[in-house]
């Protein structure tokens, strides 16, 4: 059945009015910013959108690349999962440095307990070698003259 030109008309403002609330951000529960949403709120199917309103699909999908382009998410899903990307991507390389910086303190202690177990064995060692000599072995010292 062949669409009257009032009823082409009216479904084309339908769509471009469907097109103008996605894109000044008016998404319906459970929608999105694409074509499938777009078809929905106009009233019509998404094959006669591709079928017979190609060029308004055309442009809904040229103006929301525009709003990307421009910086305006007009889907807050959309916003809200490029913003977790970046924040997760911050997140991983804070993670990776400080995951480098934890090996390079573990090797740090590791050498630091070296050295101080290599002292106490010195200082363990000058104790016995000390404690080997008698006092009467040892030149008595003379007073401090004044």
């Amino acid at each position: 059945m062949a669409l009257s030109h009032e009823q082409r008309d009216q479904i084309e403002r339908r769509i471009r009015a469907a097109i103008d609330r996605l894109l000044a951000g008016h998404i319906p529960v459970g929608g999105a910013c694409d074509v499938k949403t777009l078809a929905r709120e106009a009233g019509i199917s998404r094959a006669a959108l591709y079928r017979t309103w190609g060029h308004l699909k055309d442009e809904f999908e040229k103006r929301r690349a525009s709003a990307w382009a421009a910086g305006q998410q007009p889907d807050p899903r959309e916003a809200r999962i490029a913003r977790l990307r970046d924040q997760n991507q911050r997140l991983t390389h804070k993670l990776a440095r400080t995951h480098t910086e934890f090996n390079q303190l573990k090797e740090r202690h590791q050498l630091a307990l070296s050295v101080l177990t290599a002292k106490d064995d010195e200082l363990q060692r000058l104790r016995r070698e000390l404690s080997t000599f008698s006092c009467t072995s040892l030149a008595p010292i003379p007073p401090l003259r004044q």
